[in-house]
């Protein structure tokens, strides 16, 4: 086993995106079969790569390929057919616009059924026979102490051990008490290389309190040369968790981590192009539901209440500017001061808690990033009287603002709504995860990923 990214969930995803694509291609065949018997033709071949690409990009939109999808059966079988359905409308609009005669959308109606159907059967098997449980890495912990424990009490639950087996922690001179049970501890009768190999350990993860003359180097090297990976527990919690652990972040480990560019010239410029591109695109789609929206905070507050708000808040290089948005709370919300939005806010009005549950309220930003202030992906932007309080309080939290605020980011898919010191602590690590591995792919999967929770109403 090679110390890559290419992890236990990685090859899963891998295996069912293939598996996938067996199923999409076959159900497209059937159904072709059954009507115009046209795409066997090697003319015809791309035709079928179109069909399988847009449908994946659908189940990659609605959640279908995360590795800790937290969804029960039902909540599987909606998301499929709500990522057919949506293929099913793009493709049978793609039809018409290219004039295709060797696809019409009863063969397309038929193609999206089965394929739903498939996919969905390939995940209830996998499901009940726990296919995705084989092969998991066998891991073992370098330490007991205070450092250690992070992982005992972050990765207690099934989902979040899905990639991994926790053999247990080895107790090591130096570590700080902790609270670790000590059923979970290891006991080496040998040395750790001998036990490493007869337990077939996968990964020894170095969690040690005290490093400095505590760390059996020759053993760790032994190990790592009969291949098995040694990693800092910084990275581990990165890689099986998708964030940073800011209390466990030393400058050492930043200064020589890869990652946390901000970029070149060229790669900002296609950024720029990129964000004015979708927000024009987006604008043109959207602004009938601004229109409504408008009209709707009219008939409910008066005809003399403004429509949209205009909020100082805090951007790139810690720079304020001013973001906008449809009003979604009474007129005198703030009469007492900024204070920290709440998920069940009584200061909401009526039409504030439809437009916030689908993120309309946010389409007047639209404009922020038209003028550049914003991005689409990024750091979600908070307030200065926030930014100050919580730069005193939370380590590293300033370094957030050194890429652009965006309309949505990796802690908006990852972190339920947060309105507490803690909550903004907890979105800080995914931020700095997204700071750390920030690319136009990861960028493009946040925005797919993003149409589920707009169509699922998981927004604020």
């Amino acid at each position: 086993m090679n110390n890559n990214k290419t992890n236990y969930a990685t090859l899963m995803q891998k295996l069912l995106v293939s598996l996938d694509v067996f199923l999409l291609t076959l159900a497209l065949l059937i159904s072709d079969g059954l009507h115009t018997s046209s795409l066997l033709e090697p003319r015809n071949w791309w035709m079928i790569i179109a069909f399988v690409v847009c449908v994946q990009t659908c189940f990659l939109g609605l959640g279908l390929y995360k590795s800790k999808l937290r969804e029960k059966l039902p909540g599987i079988f909606r998301r499929i057919i709500l990522a057919v359905s949506m293929a099913l409308l793009i493709l049978v609009l793609l039809v018409k616009l290219l004039g295709l005669q060797q696809l019409n959308a009863d063969q397309l109606f038929t193609a999206c059924l089965l394929s739903g159907l498939a996919t969905f059967a390939l995940r209830y098997l996998l499901t009940k026979f726990n296919v995705l449980g084989f092969a998991k890495r066998r891991v073992l912990v370098l330490g007991s102490g205070q450092r250690a424990q992070i992982i005992d009490k972050r990765m207690r639950r099934a989902v979040d051990r899905e990639c991994f087996n926790l053999v247990g922690f080895v107790r090591m001179d130096g570590d700080l008490s902790s609270e670790i049970d000590s059923k979970h501890l290891v006991q080496l009768n040998g040395s750790l290389f001998d036990y490493v190999i007869s337990n077939r350990i996968d990964e020894v993860v170095v969690a040690t309190d005290e490093r400095r003359t505590m760390l059996p180097i020759r053993q760790l090297f032994a190990c790592k040369l009969r291949g098995v990976v040694v990693s800092e527990i910084l990275d581990f919690i990165e890689q099986e968790t998708g964030q940073i652990a800011v209390n466990l972040i030393y400058p050492s480990w930043i200064i020589y981590s890869s990652g946390f560019s901000s970029g070149n010239d060229l790669r900002n410029s296609l950024d720029r192009i990129f964000n004015i591109s979708l927000a024009l695109v987006v604008l043109l789609l959207t602004w009938p539901f601004i229109l409504l929206t408008m009209i709707a905070i009219k008939i409910e507050d008066g005809w003399s209440a403004p429509c949209f708000y205009w909020q100082e808040r805090v951007g790139i290089h810690g720079k304020p500017f001013l973001i906008v948005k449809l009003r979604s709370m009474r007129i005198d919300a703030e009469a007492n001061g900024a204070q920290w939005a709440q998920s069940e806010d009584d200061r909401v009005t009526k039409v504030g808690r439809v437009i916030r549950k689908y993120r309309i309220d946010e389409l007047p930003q639209l404009y922020n990033v038209l003028i550049g202030d914003m991005g689409f992906v990024g750091p979600r932007p908070e307030r200065p009287e926030f930014v100050d309080n919580l730069k005193q309080q939370i380590p590293y939290y300033e370094e957030r603002h050194n890429v652009k605020a965006g309309l949505t980011g990796w802690a908006q898919l990852k972190y339920p709504y947060g309105a507490t010191v803690a909550d903004a602590e907890e979105k800080l690590k995914y931020d700095l995860y997204y700071i750390k591995h920030r690319s136009f792919l990861l960028d493009l999967s946040i925005l797919i990923q993003t149409a589920e929770i707009v169509l699922f109403g998981k927004g604020r």
